[in-house]
């Protein structure tokens, strides 16, 4: 593979898009008519036609061969939450016998690859193997290593999704229609609107070396077990510090790469936990923003690995101190350059803004338990609800200043308003909201979903997962509540005679009261607040098996039925991938575990142990009967290390046990549940007994790294 240092005065600007086949490369390759066709094609979301890919083939050809490319593959995200490729070389031999690189529109347009070996939920079997994958367009082609990546859907013979960015690409549409419709309410000119996307990537970094040392780290991606180090997050002397050498050096790299490919990523900074760290990008249109985040975790581990790290995506890979989220970023960007999520500098178009801020809340407060489903795992289940991670309870933060915003403007009288009332309305609330969020700057970090100025946070997203899945249904309720406000204005505006700004107000209005249900500016970790949530109807589902049934509740299925996004099939479908997947990582950590106890740690102890009773008897030489005087400590020490080698053997065995009953049942979701209450809960008490070891055995002698040294040895 081919990679590139950073080199010390080398202006990002100028590696920029390096190995992307850009819109503005593919221009100098087309004439001006196919490129306004291509373009016309990508804003219209059709087919583009044979003879136009022909031509953009022959020119992805011509480009990555003079930059040394041999293959080409069509780059997609299965279900699997990775990526996927299978390279074909350009090579082609004519039937003259003669050797000649070919690359066309049927090689470019379409490949087929195994569908039955990727998660299905049952719509592929091992008998009917035939899967699609069809080029994107509207995501550009880029060159990794020496290989032309060609992002695409991945579909099976059947016709239904089998990845992320097929439904992904479907809720962007159904989203630009229903916003495009709405904005017509405020300026004709708007006739496309997209979701935009800026994620912020937290992971670790640790040695190669000592993470070599951890079955636990190396099949599971954290640690088991491992007592915590005297010395934590609890000085908060590593958030925003100085970044160290070693690290800095892997960023630069790793920001190399990622702007030759695209990437535009800005920030980089010490996190909150000791060896975590944040990267993130400019925003960009959320189906390129979830392709570029999807190759970033694939760069930043090869990256990693010339710098003699391991990195960790996993949500909660340490006990103790701050998990790893992906902060998803969201708004809704016009064809005219506005930010419906960002106030303006006149009445009307800080009544558009209003528009989509209440709408979007409405959409949450209607969605919330399928939003806690869109990121779901294992993993997250972990860190959702501790050390500055938001609960499983969706909840809505707005700060203060647009809360006040809200109740004046649910005061508007119901039905027309007279001139008096719009001007008051208009400049005393609503004219006047630029200037509260200049200084709204407040967060809340236990808010899974926060408004941050001129966008939605969410919050909950879990560091190792794929943006698409909580995009998808971010999308997919926005637009169907677009629908139903430009649905329910036209009928104001057509049934009883309102102009159109009286319509919007009294249908805001009444958006109002509902969403206050969500809304929420406290402690998200308090039991008040459970409680409360408890009245006010949402729902605190904990644990992936009890989240994940939103996406097949009914709700669920007639959003995405009726947007066109995805079938019940599709849904039943994805509801067992989750649940399998969930039983597997689960099942995969408890042999994992089990291992360790039983291999590492207590032959260890055993071995400590010994060397402690052979002390006591050499005790016993010298002293005789007086022994015990000399060798109290000894004994105790004897003793707890046998308690909690006994406690680690009993307990081990039992949730082996529990194991072998859950994988005999037929049922996905009643072995997902077993693994939950009758399995996982074992993980936590042998844990308990081998962290005890720990603190007790010959540090010499103990074969894991521990947690001050995986922490703080950078």
């Amino acid at each position: 593979m081919h990679t590139t240092t950073s080199v010390s005065g080398t202006r990002y600007s100028s590696l920029y898009g390096a190995n992307v086949f850009s819109n503005q490369l593919l221009k100098q390759f087309l004439n001006d008519e196919a490129y306004a066709q291509f373009q016309a094609t990508i804003d219209k979301g059709a087919r583009i036609p044979r003879s136009l890919a022909d031509q953009i083939a022959v020119a992805m050809k011509s480009w990555a061969l003079e930059k040394g490319v041999t293959h080409y593959t069509h780059w997609f995200q299965p279900l699997t939450g990775a990526t996927a490729e299978k390279h074909d070389a350009f090579l082609t031999v004519t039937p003259e016998g003669a050797v000649i690189e070919k690359f066309d529109a049927s090689q470019l347009i379409q490949q087929e690859p195994d569908a039955s070996s990727f998660p299905s939920g049952g719509i592929r079997n091992t008998f009917e193997a035939r899967g699609y994958t069809a080029w994107d367009p509207s995501s550009p082609a880029f060159i990794y290593g020496e290989t032309l990546c060609i992002p695409t859907i991945f579909v099976s013979y059947t016709g239904e999704a089998l990845d992320y960015k097929t439904p992904l690409i479907k809720s962007i549409q159904a989203v630009d229609e229903a916003a495009t419709a709405v904005c017509k309410f405020f300026d004709k000119n708007v006739s496309k609107v997209l979701p935009t996307l800026g994620w912020e990537q937290e992971y670790f970094l640790v040695d190669k070396a000592l993470a070599a040392t951890r079955p636990d780290l190396a099949l599971t991606g954290r640690t088991l077990l491992g007592h915590a180090s005297s010395k934590g997050q609890q000085l908060n002397d590593h958030y925003f510090g100085s970044i160290p050498a070693r690290v800095l050096a892997y960023m630069k790299d790793l920001e190399v790469e990622c702007m030759q490919l695209g990437i535009p990523v800005k920030t980089r900074h010490n996190e909150v936990a000791p060896n975590q760290f944040e990267l993130a990008p400019v925003f960009e249109e959320a189906n390129l923003a979830v392709d570029h985040n999807s190759l970033l975790m694939e760069v930043m581990q090869k990256v990693a690995y010339k710098h003699d790290f391991e990195v960790l995506f996993h949500e909660k890979p340490f006990a103790g101190i701050n998990g790893s989220g992906k902060h998803n970023n969201w708004s809704l960007a016009t064809n005219t350059g506005v930010n419906l999520l960002r106030p303006g500098k006149t009445p009307m178009s800080n009544l558009q803004f209003l528009t989509f801020f209440i709408n979007t809340i409405r959409a949450v407060l209607k969605h919330e338990s399928l939003l806690r489903a869109s990121i779901a795992s294992a993993s997250n289940d972990l860190r959702l609800g501790t050390n500055e991670a938001p609960p499983a309870i969706i909840s809505v933060f707005i700060g203060k200043q647009l809360t006040q915003v809200l109740e004046n403007l649910e005061q508007v009288s119901k039905g027309k308003l007279s001139p008096e009332e719009k001007t008051d309305l208009k400049l005393n609330v609503i004219g006047k909201i630029p200037e509260i969020l200049l200084d709204n700057t407040d967060r809340n970090r236990t808010s899974p979903f926060a408004f941050t100025g001129d966008k939605f946070e969410f919050r909950a997203v879990g560091a190792k997962a794929n943006c698409a899945k909580p995009m998808t249904v971010l999308n997919a309720i926005v637009a169907e509540q677009l629908q139903y406000f430009h649905d329910g204005v036209e009928e104001l505006i057509q049934g009883k005679n309102m102009k159109k700004d009286d319509a919007i107000f009294n249908l805001l209005r009444e958006e109002i009261k509902h969403i206050k249900k969500i809304l929420f500016e406290g402690d998200g970790y308090s039991d008040a607040w459970r409680k409360e949530a408890q009245q006010r109807g949402l729902s605190n589902n904990r644990t992936t098996p009890e989240a994940l049934t939103a996406y097949i509740d009914k709700p669920a299925v007639t959003l995405f039925e009726n947007l066109h996004i995805m079938t019940e099939r599709e849904l039943q479908a994805r509801y067992t991938v989750d649940l399998e997947e969930y039983t597997l990582r689960l099942q995969i950590e408890a042999r994992t575990l089990g291992d360790i106890a039983r291999n590492h740690v207590i032959p260890t102890a055993i071995k400590y142990q010994n060397t402690l009773i052979e002390n006591v008897r050499g005790l016993k030489e010298i002293y005789g009967d007086k022994f015990l005087t000399h060798a109290a400590e000894q004994m105790t020490l004897i003793e707890q290390i046998a308690t909690h080698i006994s406690n680690i053997n009993t307990t081990t065995t039992e949730m082996i046990a529990a194991r072998k009953k859950a994988n005999v049942m037929t049922s996905e979701a009643e072995k997902a549940a077993a693994y939950s209450t009758t399995v996982a809960p074992y993980f936590d008490t042998i844990r308990y007994h081998c962290d005890k070891l720990e603190l007790l055995v010959d540090n010499t002698l103990w074969p894991l790294a521990k947690y001050r040294e995986l922490l703080f040895d950078l």
